[in-house]
Formats: C-alpha cells, structure tokens, sequence
C-alpha cells in the first residue's frame, strides 16, 4: 500500500525520484490522505516556476468532504505539474502513485530527499 521505493512526509505526501538529469522530484498524496479525503473533484497545485517551501502549503486538494492544503516535502523550483488532472481529478483516488502525482520540484537541496521518512517509518505513523 505504501511502495518501498518513495519517501514520505508526516502531511501524507510522498516523493519519488524519478533520476531525471534535472534532479526533479515527483510529489504526490499517500492512499491513505486520499482515503481520509474521499472522491477528490478538484486540483489546485502550484505554478511551474514558483518556489516552494519545505512544510508550507503549496496547493489544495478539494473533496465532496472538504478542502485540504498539499504541503511541500522539500525546498525547491516546480518544474511541471500534473495538467491531467485538471479534467480527472478523480485520478488522485484511482492511482495516487501513478497518474494521480501532482507536482514535480527540484529540491534546492538534494539531501532534503533523502532526510524524508520511508515507508516503515511513514506507516508506524499511521498506526497501521
């Protein structure tokens, strides 16, 4: 439920690196944050160009239950965001690994990555 290979931030977001030349990561929300918000029906996410900072809102998720901030994992640049889920939003709840990412960034620090938690860590948190 939690692929081994991202890494986790306490607000349910996960960072994958994908190893592009550019150092982008790619930043989604945990099945467990889109089970918590139920049918997502809009995306807003940061624009390309905006600097973003680690644990500050970047962005908000909003569900037939309410409105949720997306916080960024790390300090960086967005590089790309995710236009698809302008017209499928419900891609969030089907695939939040896969075609429901929201947001590439290029950390200003790279180790910042690698100080996230993995998934042990991010599922002891959860008490599951």
């Amino acid at each position: 439920m939690y692929p081994d290979d991202l890494k986790y931030t306490p607000e349910h977001e996960w960072v994958r690196t994908p190893g592009d030349a550019d150092g982008a990561v790619r930043v989604g929300i945990t099945h467990y944050a889109q089970d918590q918000l139920g049918d997502i029906v809009y995306v807003s996410l940061p624009a390309v160009g905006d600097a973003v900072s680690a644990g500050a809102a970047c962005g908000e998720l909003e569900s037939t239950k309410s409105v949720s901030d997306v916080y960024a994992p790390v300090d960086g640049e967005v590089v790309s965001v995710n236009e698809s889920l302008d017209a499928t939003p419900e891609l969030v709840n089907s695939d939040p690994y896969g075609g429901g990412w929201l947001y590439e960034v290029v950390p200003t620090d790279a180790d910042a990555v690698d100080a996230l938690m993995d998934a042990a860590a991010y599922q002891s948190t959860l008490g599951e």
